[in-house]
Formats: structure tokens, C-alpha cells, sequence
């Protein structure tokens, strides 16, 4: 598995397409559709979190070997008032650490400039 982070419109997909070989038949937009973990690529996971939270259930974790989990980091800044956006800050956090911790390879974009912080 691979992680990629960073801000909105860093170029995080267009990272994964070009360094993880990932096509647009394999990518899951969990912003515009439900998650679908067949998928090798989901991309806006963190939009993914967000429904399980607002529904009250655990997201689960992708369980392919080469899955790519892409997700825009909403952890900087100031603390959300909003009750939902804090717990769903903070489920985002702990699920990205333990997609973090099983994948191959952690990747940070800014400014379109890729950074790995692991493997």
C-alpha cells in the first residue's frame, strides 16, 4: 500500500498517476462516489472518513497489497468549532496512521513537489 498527503490541489493524483503508475480506471473518487476498496486507487479518502463519521461508523481500511490511498491533510490550522468536523478531524488522523503505518511508501505533496516520509 501507498499513502500520498498534502494539501488541496497540490497535484496528489496527478502524483500517483505519474511515480505509482496508477490509471484512471482504478481510481475511486470517494468525494463523487461511495468508496469502492476493489478499486487499487482511492483518491479524497478523507471524504470517505467523513461519510463514516457523519454516520456513525468506523471506516475500514483498504485490504489490497497495492492500493494507493490518497488523501487532502485537513490537520493544520485552527481546531474546528463544529462538533462533526472536530470528531472527523480526529477519525481522519487515526485512520490515516494506521493506513500509514501498513503502507510500502508515505508521500507529502506541496506545491507539487513530492516528499516521502517513509520507505
Amino acid at each position: 500500500m501507498d499513502l500520498v498527503i498534502g494539501g488541496a490541489y497540490q497535484g496528489k493524483l496527478d502524483y500517483a498517476k505519474r511515480a505509482l503508475a496508477v490509471t484512471d480506471g482504478e481510481v475511486c473518487d470517494c468525494a463523487a462516489e461511495e468508496a469502492d476498496f476493489s478499486r487499487r486507487c482511492l483518491y479524497h479518502f478523507e471524504q470517505y472518513v467523513y461519510r463514516c463519521v457523519c454516520r456513525g461508523e468506523t471506516p475500514q481500511l483498504p485490504t489490497r497489497e497495492d492500493a494507493v490511498v490518497i488523501a487532502d491533510d485537513i490537520f493544520c490550522g485552527v481546531v474546528p468549532i463544529d462538533e462533526t468536523v472536530r470528531a472527523w478531524r480526529e477519525q481522519c488522523g487515526r485512520t490515516l496512521t494506521q493506513v500509514a503505518s501498513r503502507s510500502r511508501t508515505v508521500t507529502r505533496l506541496f506545491c507539487g513537489l513530492d516528499k516521502r516520509i517513509k520507505g
